[in-house]
């Protein structure tokens, strides 16, 4: 097959694989109307937003889909701000402008990349807050019988950095839109032990959480133009209170924390236990500052080389700890989206 089309700036890893075709869509129309004149080709079809949080291994044999479907709608109440807003917008676009328009609370959400349509996908979060705490519904469509459903917020079973929209029950829909809803009563957040500087401000705004947010993401995660990068590779794991105080008992200093009364511990703090800071392997680095981050730090590495430096790791600190992390990249092949239990494999002591 002819793949003609380059990957190489729709992917924020910098990997350059190539796809038959891609295609940026502005309106469900078109969208439905290429999706399936590409599936009665059977060729797979693959939608991107900002291609920040995949792993390409090889070329894609298939269609793929840039979400440029937008616009942002506002009605309120006499208590919250109601968004409903199309998938195809910038996640930190969004919520610059709410901010700047007096609409308050996603300010901890701040400089997190990606579209709208990937957020609620993998419940995206950082320093206290995340999307499952202002989202109401997402509208899906199935591109084939055109069939539009709206999923409420219960629905959706937000939990850490997975939904429904993860699984395969919803693999042959499309995210097309999300509702939030934000309270006019805005309590800042600060609960998280990054922002323990701000909690001194009795008059703190929201705008300057959104600014000292955007400086610790700007200083943690490296541009991603100069260094290819997803972000954080793995998910932070939770584990069983037996075993938190087993490691408590060796290691004193350990990053524990409590969420919805299960132990969650720092998956960063693990891979640097086993010596990965600064570890490279083929052009793939492991980020010197942040041991979750690994970058195509020579800008021409393959997905495969960094899927096996990302597989080292999780070997390593398995065996090491008994603890075996899961990936928060989603990892295409040829084909499509490939569950990572393929490669990341529990080895048995």
């Amino acid at each position: 097959m002819i793949c003609n089309y380059s990957l190489n700036k729709l992917n924020t890893f910098n990997i350059k694989n190539n796809a038959i075709k891609i295609i940026k869509v502005k309106n469900l129309k078109q969208l439905c109307q290429i999706w399936k004149k590409y599936k009665k080709k059977k060729l797979p079809c693959l939608i991107l937003g900002k291609g920040s949080n995949v792993l390409f291994l090889n070329n894609f044999y298939g269609l793929v889909v840039i979400n440029k479907i937008k616009g942002i709608h506002i009605n309120e109440s006499s208590k919250y701000w109601n968004l409903h807003i199309n998938s195809g917008e910038n996640w930190h676009k969004l919520v610059k402008n709410t901010i700047k328009n007096k609409i308050y609370g996603l300010e901890n959400l701040a400089l997190i990349p990606g579209s709208v349509g990937s957020a609620p996908i993998q419940n995206i979060g950082a320093y206290g807050s995340s999307i499952k705490d202002f989202c109401q519904y997402v509208d899906i469509i199935n591109p084939i019988n055109q069939k539009i459903q709206r999923i409420n917020k219960k629905k959706c079973k937000f939990k850490y950095r997975d939904s429904i929209f993860k699984h395969d029950d919803y693999k042959n829909h499309i995210i097309i839109s999300i509702g939030l809803s934000l309270s006019k009563k805005w309590i800042p957040n600060l609960n998280y032990k990054d922002l323990k500087k701000l909690r001194t401000n009795v008059n703190i705004t929201p705008q300057q959480i959104f600014n000292y947010i955007c400086n610790i993401r700007k200083k943690k995660i490296p541009n991603p133009k100069i260094y290819g990068n997803a972000g954080s590779f793995f998910k932070n794991p939770f584990i069983s209170s037996k075993l938190g105080l087993k490691l408590l008992k060796i290691y004193p200093q350990i990053p524990i924390f409590i969420e919805n009364n299960k132990l969650k511990l720092s998956a960063g703090w693990l891979i640097n236990q086993c010596k990965f800071k600064g570890y490279i392997q083929n052009g793939v680095m492991v980020h010197s500052k942040q041991a979750l981050i690994i970058l195509n730090k020579s800008n021409n590495a393959t997905g495969m080389d960094i899927l096996k430096l990302a597989i080292k790791i999780y070997n390593t600190v398995g065996i090491k700890f008994d603890i075996w992390l899961e990936p928060e990249v989603k990892i295409i092949n040829s084909y499509g989206e490939v569950n990572p239990s393929f490669f990341f494999k529990k080895i048995k002591n």
